[in-house]
């Protein structure tokens, strides 16, 4: 047996037997220090046994499919790991450029009774957070002591949701929570933490924030945010073997209950919400000073969660909105805003 042009199987007379190209070769099974080769698809049954190591070696580096040193196994394992970063890169870039636009055109043409399916499915999961880190009774509901302050806040929302016209019905829920924050879901859902109520020196400021969070609702703002956090964690599952995308979801609560939007969405939403106040009968300066308490523990010279405008351009927007109008009585009396204070009394 000799190394030419093609692999010579070489008689002792030294006459070619027969001839294999090397492209042809393939290794077969063979106990230890034994290399056992035989033609790619070759319909007769040929095998040639080389126990000289060198040889063998030799064989190696000729043979397209033969690979025992593992150098033809490093470079596909290169080769798949340039595949993987270029597939992340691209889905990135996708998430960057394209994701977004794609989640401000869809969201529009979601149907009413799939976008209340959306929102009932992270309800689902952001209750769950909630009771997860709160307990659950998380919510201030309708006992004895809650019942006034869920009757006044229900005359607020009444005069809001008029104001506001959407096709569906608002559904609010306060959260004893003493962080001051409140956030939309998609199907007309508000939820409001105990500690934004208590910053709140009197009705017409906490109505303009949940005015602020019905702009979102009214906008789409939670329906495109899931589409874009949801259709981003199914990317990268589907990349990374979730072919369910089981992580969609919770990736899209997450977002949800971080409340946070880019500064073109905030902004519509306090444009909308100061215009709503005024639709209301309540007064739109409320909503910059709630701005301004919120954004108090931020300024001077920070910004809201970074992607947020400045507090006092957010707030110089709405008073532009909000002109001279004052009205004579915020949306409900004392009395009413008193027992709202008292929401989550146990």
């Amino acid at each position: 047996m000799r190394l030419a042009a093609l692999l010579e199987v070489v008689a002792p007379d030294g006459s070619v037997r027969t001839q294999w190209p090397y492209d042809q070769i393939e290794e077969l099974d063979a106990p230890d220090k034994v290399m056992r080769i035989g033609r790619h698809r070759n319909p007769v049954l040929e095998r040639i046994e080389i126990f000289d190591a060198s040889f063998a070696e030799a064989v190696d580096a000729l043979a397209v499919h033969v690979d025992r040193t593992g150098a033809i196994q490093r470079s596909q394992h290169k080769h798949a790991v340039v595949l993987a970063v270029a597939a992340a890169a691209v889905l990135l870039l996708f998430a960057i450029f394209a994701l977004p636009a794609i989640a401000d055109r869809m969201a529009p043409l979601v149907p009413t009774a799939l976008d209340r399916r959306i929102g009932a499915l992270v309800e689902f999961k952001t209750r769950a957070e909630l009771a997860r880190s709160l307990g659950e009774d998380f919510e201030c509901r309708t006992g004895r002591f809650q019942r006034p302050g869920r009757a006044a806040l229900m005359k607020m929302m009444d005069r809001l949701e008029a104001a506001a016209g959407l096709p569906l019905p608002l559904n609010i829920t306060v959260v004893r929570e003493n962080k001051k924050n409140a956030f939309a879901l998609p199907g007309e859902r508000i939820y409001v933490f105990k500690g934004l109520i208590d910053l709140a020196d009197g009705p017409d400021e906490l109505a303009g924030a949940i005015a602020h969070e019905i702009g979102h609702i009214a906008h789409r703002d939670g329906t495109r945010s899931i589409l874009e956090a949801g259709g981003l964690s199914l990317m990268f599952g589907m990349l990374l073997g979730d072919f369910v995308g089981g992580g969609a979801v919770v990736t899209a609560a997450q977002t949800v209950l971080q409340n946070t939007y880019s500064r073109g969405v905030e902004a519509a939403a306090d444009d909308y919400g100061a215009k709503l106040m005024i639709k209301a009968g309540g007064d739109p300066h409320a909503l910059g000073v709630m701005l301004s308490k919120l954004g108090g523990a931020t300024e001077p010279g920070m910004t809201i969660l970074l992607d947020h405008p400045e507090t006092k351009a957010r707030v110089a927007a709405v008073e532009r909105v909000a002109g001279d109008h004052r009205p004579k009585q915020p949306l409900i009396d004392e009395d009413d805003w008193a027992a709202l204070k008292e929401i989550c009394k146990r």
